[in-house]
């Protein structure tokens, strides 16, 4: 189940962390790194650092989104520093492993780690169904990224290694897990009908969105729970345009008279 789990490093800008997080993560038994637009690779200080990992640097993805690095995945967790002003579902490293290794059982999984500097963008933890904090000292909290995964990973090798086959809150779902491109479509299209049926105002639009987000992403949709939403939304739209045909035809008549 390793093997359906990627780390993603979101905008890195030390090529010797990315060595460094190769080396992490194949001493604990993971070999699948992608890199979102990372300021230097390749390059030999990365090369250098991974100290025998160079496997995992050579079958490193690349993309230029985020969204492509999540491109078939069902489940993310997003690693956090901090509580957010809008609260999202969060645990520990410890927790987010036995999730990530059941939720692997079913699908591809993704962890999420952000820049050096500034670290995951409100609108890239989002993305995720999870938040994971690392219980740091809150006097000095401050973790280097290739440390930060270290703890990450060797959290899942136990994981793994206990054989964990429960979650703290959900069972596994019957059903294919919705991957995130077809979720991220969902809420594209529940956005324009909010706004079609006006529902949604100028003022503030996007809180609205996160907390409807937040609402969806707890759910963990499946396949087919994605397909009956956006079919409820499809339908909405055909009777808003028969509504809105029948009215233009009838002043269309009235005038006529």
């Amino acid at each position: 189940m390793l093997e359906k789990i990627r780390i993603v490093l979101v905008n890195p800008s030390h090529p010797g962390n990315i060595g460094a997080t190769a080396r992490a993560m194949k001493t604990m038994g993971l070999s699948r790194l992608f890199l979102v637009k990372p300021k230097e690779f390749p390059h030999t200080t990365a090369a250098v650092l991974a100290a025998g990992a160079d496997d995992v640097l050579d079958r490193c993805q690349v993309t230029s989104t985020l969204k492509e690095a999540l491109a078939g995945c069902h489940f993310v967790i997003a690693t956090s520093a901090r509580e957010r002003r809008l609260p999202w579902p969060s645990c520990t490293p410890h927790i987010a492993a036995k999730q990530a290794l059941q939720a692997a059982a079913m699908g591809e999984v993704a962890i999420l780690f952000g820049s050096e500097r500034v670290g995951l963008l409100n609108s890239e933890l989002q993305m995720a169904h999870v938040h994971l904090i690392i219980p740091a000292n809150p006097d000095y909290s401050s973790l280097n990224l290739a440390a930060a995964v270290q703890l990450v990973c060797y959290e899942l090798r136990m994981a793994f290694l206990n054989q964990v086959e429960e979650l703290t809150d959900n069972t596994l779902l019957e059903e294919p897990p919705a991957k995130i491109e077809e979720v991220e479509a969902f809420y594209q299209h529940l956005q324009k009908m909010l706004w079609d049926i006006q529902f949604l105002k100028e003022q503030r639009p996007r809180k609205l969105m996160n907390r409807l987000r937040r609402l969806f992403q707890r759910a963990k949709l499946s396949q087919v729970e994605v397909n009956i939403l956006r079919g409820i939304l499809t339908a909405i739209e055909k009777v808003l345009l028969t509504k809105s045909l029948g009215s233009v035809d009838n002043g269309s008549r009235g005038q006529a008279a």
